[in-house]
């Protein structure tokens, strides 16, 4: 059997998917930390930074 050819790929159309998937990914891990941050304030409550040492 001869070899089969190999699919013609765009490989601008894959980085660009590509890049696209790393943006999405960075702006849930970016979303992620915010709430994490958020929600340990909230339980930590309002006057954290005011309390004594």
């Amino acid at each position: 059997m001869p070899p089969v050819p190999a699919a013609s790929v765009d490989k601008a159309a894959l980085a660009r998917a590509r890049r696209g998937r790393n943006i999405a990914l960075a702006i849930g891990l970016v979303l992620f930390v915010v709430l994490v941050y958020g929600v340990t304030l909230v339980r930590m409550g309002g006057h954290v930074a005011s309390r004594p040492l």
